[in-house]
């Protein structure tokens, strides 16, 4: 009897091991599947240029980098502040001279694909008002040259201006409530708007700190994501400045109302929080718009139906994390970039999912480092631009190296890999 309970026990423990075995197998199986599966998710691929750009001429620097736009002819235009530099970065400009280093940069730069510097301009004068504080630039189709600005003021001599982003404040501050439109050469255009001028997220006539514009040539008309006073995206036709429609969060009317502190685990927002910092259109017709201090990319059609919207690094408190964004350059565009500043990353996201893939950067000053990382460009091969504001004050390219499957959701300092490798 004893001997017949030993035989079945002992079975039962073989048959035990042997389905604890084949879960183990199975279990490996499913594992080493749900690997082959990840690798077939395909992110674009970059590695920092360490070369480009070439050093400035004539002593220049850098100030606050905050816009970053790529031509037709694949040239980099950038813009930055030069009031930002601090009194020690000037010491060439005062009489005497202190020390030979250094001037600031013309606000307006331009670069060829070698990174050498080919035009520079920028700066108040006659027919149009200057920002106080330059914030973003676009270069069209025709070459011409779109910029905004978010300085409020000499009152106020804080915020924006030092740049800074803040929520609300009197409509009285605000000084830069227009957009202007250069040639090539840096000739005045058009400007829209007027100064220290606004009457809130629902004037027609009048910006409030905008803060990037968007050319739609099909369409003439531009989008103005506006911005770091008012709560919205207005259109203007491009060749006339012609007001043609705006609209808030969720295609809402606009409303100035001060939303408070961000809170992650509230309901979403239902206005855009302050700033509205960029309003991309794809070739598809759908427009992605930056709403910063939500953390939140919102996706509308050209007359401001509301499509869908995604939430990046929901946790980010700050200044946000949806800091601006650029497409991919196959036809398709693919894959959404998008510069995160607060956490000093690059976003990959499929853009029809708006699913995040992979990451980018880390935090610092070394080159494939970010201190922020602002504004973020592409150019026709693929390549990234990226331009840093607050301490950074500079533009770093990133070159696309093909697509390649996604084995890291952070992937760290995109470091130049030894003979290629």
């Amino acid at each position: 009897m004893k001997r017949g309970y030993r035989k079945a026990n002992r079975h039962a423990l073989i048959l035990i091991v042997a389905v604890a075995g084949a879960y183990e197998i199975g279990s490996a199986i499913l594992d080493q599947h749900a690997v082959v599966r990840a690798a077939t998710v395909m992110a674009p691929r970059f590695e920092v240029d360490l070369m480009w750009p070439k050093p400035l001429p004539n002593h220049w620097i850098l100030g606050q980098s905050i816009g970053v736009s790529a031509d037709s002819q694949d040239h980099i235009w950038m813009i930055h502040r030069p009031g930002s530099l601090e009194a020690g970065e000037q010491h060439a400009t005062t009489k005497p001279p202190t020390a030979q280093c250094c001037v600031p940069a013309p606000p307006v730069l331009e670069f060829d694909q070698a990174g050498n510097l080919v035009g520079h301009w920028g700066g108040p004068g006659p027919g149009y008002d200057w920002p106080i504080s330059n914030h973003g630039i676009t270069v069209d189709s025709k070459g011409n040259v779109w910029i905004g600005g978010n300085g409020r003021g000499e009152a106020s001599g804080r915020g924006a201006q030092n740049g800074q982003d803040e929520e609300g404040g009197g409509v009285e501050s605000f000084h830069d409530n227009m957009i202007l439109k250069f040639t090539h050469e840096g000739k005045f255009l058009m400007q829209i708007g007027k100064p220290s001028s606004s009457k809130g997220s629902n004037d027609i006539a009048n910006l409030r700190l905008p803060a990037k514009i968007f050319v739609d040539e099909k369409r003439h008309e531009i989008y103005v994501a506006d911005g770091y006073g008012n709560h919205r995206v207005i259109v203007f036709d491009s060749e006339t400045g012609q007001y043609k429609r705006h609209w808030g969060a969720y295609g809402h009317k606009p409303d100035d109302t001060n939303l408070g502190p961000y809170k992650p685990d509230a309901p979403p927002a239902q206005q855009f929080r302050n700033p509205v910092h960029c309003a991309m259109l794809a070739h598809d017709d759908l427009l992605y718009v930056c709403d910063r201090g939500n953390d939140r990319i919102q996706v509308f059609k050209p007359d401001g139906t509301f499509v869908k919207e995604a939430f990046i690094e929901k946790q980010t408190l700050g200044s946000g994390s949806v800091w601006d964004m650029a497409f991919s350059a196959d036809p398709q565009q693919k894959y959404l970039y998008v510069s995160d500043g607060e956490n000093d990353r690059i976003h990959i996201l499929d853009r029809d999912t708006l699913e995040v893939l992979t990451t980018f950067g880390e935090g610092g000053r070394q080159p494939g480092e970010f201190y922020g990382v602002h504004s973020i460009a592409t150019d026709s091969k693929g390549n990234i631009y990226e331009t840093e504001t607050y301490r950074g004050q500079r533009i770093q390219r990133f070159v696309f190296k093909g697509l390649a499957p996604v084995t890291k959701k952070d992937q760290g300092v995109l470091w130049p890999k030894a003979n290629g490798k």
